[in-house]
């Protein structure tokens, strides 16, 4: 066996590609799911405290902006050493308590609770969809990203545009477009671990974990909007 790997170097170096992908992806995998526990308890934590009542809209958006940046300039900086995970954890953490701010308002109606499983259950057949498709794709999407890249600035443009504005209408088209903008982005990332083009698994977790929270929060803000009842 040895003198045969030996006779075809070409297969023992396929082999460890395709070992170190498959650990990338599956570290991946796990750290994304553990960054799911400190999501929601910043979530309970923001809503226990009433950050909505602690932080005026305004406010909420600098700290949101400057504390996600920051810590993802951490977390760029530290991602190849030990305090790579515990700095993403920290981040998730912080989301979870910028995403109670929409949770206590959506929780607040009168079937609230079942449009938080809704959008629950969207987001995670969307995940499932995507990881799945992931496998099967085979084309480059580096130019789609491009595009999709772009969508993403114009959405967050237009989103602080809208805090402004407070248009319904303009709400709920961005939501709709940043679920297939982000939607696109966990296919997309998902496929550059499995291409072995990402071999860092903390960038490629924050990659998916930010596409997941934001379907996640478009999906909440969508079904808040539309489906929202004060019964």
């Amino acid at each position: 066996m040895d003198q045969g790997v030996q006779n075809f170097p070409g297969l023992a170096g396929g082999g460890a590609l395709a070992a170190q992908r498959n650990r990338v992806l599956r570290n991946t995998y796990w750290l994304l799911a553990l960054s799911m526990v400190p999501t929601v308890l910043g979530a309970w934590v923001g809503m226990s405290i009433g950050i909505n009542r602690i932080l005026t809209p305004g406010i909420g958006l600098i700290v949101f902006l400057a504390g996600a940046f920051g810590f993802m300039f951490a977390i760029e900086k530290f991602k190849n050493s030990a305090a790579g995970v515990p700095i993403l954890l920290g981040f998730t953490f912080f989301m979870g308590i910028m995403l109670s701010r929409l949770l206590a308002v959506v929780l607040g109606m009168g079937n609230g609770a079942s449009l938080v499983m809704m959008a629950f259950a969207g987001t995670g057949a969307i995940f499932l969809g995507m990881a799945t498709l992931s496998s099967v794709v085979k084309r480059d999407l580096s130019n789609m990203a491009k595009f999709m890249f772009i969508g993403v600035i114009l959405l967050l443009v237009a989103s602080i545009a809208n805090f402004f504005i407070q248009s319904s209408a303009l709400m709920i088209t961005l939501s709709v477009l940043a679920i297939g903008i982000f939607s696109f982005f966990i296919l997309y990332d998902l496929k550059r671990v499995q291409d072995g083009e990402e071999t860092n698994y903390i960038t490629a977790t924050l990659g998916v974990y930010l596409s997941i929270y934001n379907v996640f929060q478009s999906l909440l803000a969508l079904f808040g909007i539309a489906g929202g009842s004060d019964d």
